[in-house]
């Protein structure tokens, strides 16, 4: 999990690194010191410097997904191995687990306070989501146990903050800043337009595909800046956004085929997930994003941040 920055700092980058350190929570701190121990002597050309930085970048995505895939992890295991006549029942049981995770993010300090209202308020949302969507039809879970709202078992909503939890996770652990960044207000309007439009849809006119365009009107000129170790990499912000998308889409395939829930034409016997389904997590997740930005407001990479201060400087 170790930090710098070399296009932008030189080879040691010590400005990103100790924005960065204040970044992390104490335990990550405390990682990112051994790792920066361990990985200092690494080589930093040719291909085992390349090998490095592909292995720092997945461990970092790994560490920001611990949420998600604990709860995948749940999920299955309830699946596989939970007895049907335990005296719990079964989605009560991974509502325990989901509770549970969540309290040692907090206690082991890999979440901040700061951070933890947005992954709230995400889960709240996407509560007030599966209640409506249960109701008109379009998934359903398993009837049992008494740790729900109507017909949606409290688990359902630690699935939505876990992407709440990686976004603000990987914003950290990658230090992430962005060039051309649309506007936050126009970026939180589309935003709620989304929302609005997951509900409204079943009534009126579906605008996922018109709210679509829009996302990629407003970020097709965006590029993130993320750092891995000792690179500094560049990319446009919409392939990350559908790559998320996919994740997601796939790990949805594995909890549909573990029960955890099912839409109408799984009833029968699973299928796999519509692809149409990963335009829905895509714009589920702007709304992700969008709330990662109130708490974490999108920052210029540190050149172009200095040079916009140069420029603004009163000259005498």
């Amino acid at each position: 999990m170790a930090n710098s920055r070399q296009g932008e700092h030189g080879e040691h980058g010590e400005p990103g690194d100790a924005q960065a350190a204040r970044a992390l929570t104490p335990l990550e701190s405390a990682i990112d010191r051994v790792a920066h121990r361990f990985l200092a002597g690494k080589p930093q050309r040719g291909a085992r410097a390349v090998l490095v930085e592909v292995a720092v970048f997945l461990l970092k995505q790994a560490w920001a997904c611990v949420f998600g895939a604990l709860m995948l992890v749940v999920i299955v295991a309830a699946r596989l191995w939970y007895p049907d006549d335990a005296g719990i029942a079964r989605n009560d049981a991974m509502t325990i687990a989901a509770v549970a995770i969540q309290l040692a993010m907090l206690i082991f300090k890999l979440e901040s306070g700061r951070e933890l209202w947005v992954i709230v308020l995400f889960h709240i949302t996407g509560t007030a989501m599966e209640l409506f969507k249960t109701d008109v039809g379009s998934w359903a879970y398993a009837a049992d146990g008494v740790l729900r709202i109507g017909a949606v078992p409290l688990f359902s909503g630690f699935m939505y903050a876990s992407v709440g939890s990686y976004m603000v996770r990987v914003y950290r652990l990658h230090d992430l800043r962005f060039t051309r960044y649309p506007p936050i207000w126009a970026t939180t309007l589309v935003a709620v337009a989304i929302y609005v439009n997951f509900f409204t849809h079943h009534y009126i006119f579906d605008a996922r595909w018109i709210l679509l365009a829009t996302v990629a009107l407003l970020w097709f000129r965006t590029v993130m800046h993320f750092r891995v170790w000792r690179a500094t990499l560049r990319v446009p912000l919409l392939p990350i956004f559908l790559g998320v998308a996919i994740f997601i889409w796939i790990a949805e395939n594995i909890a549909t085929l573990s029960g955890a829930w099912l839409y109408p034409n799984q009833t029968e016997g699973w299928e796999l997930v519509s692809g149409q389904k990963i335009v829905s997590w895509l714009l589920l997740m702007i709304i992700s994003v969008v709330m990662v930005t109130w708490v974490y407001r999108p920052k210029p990479p540190d050149i172009e941040a200095a040079t916009e201060a140069a420029n603004a400087t009163p000259r005498t």
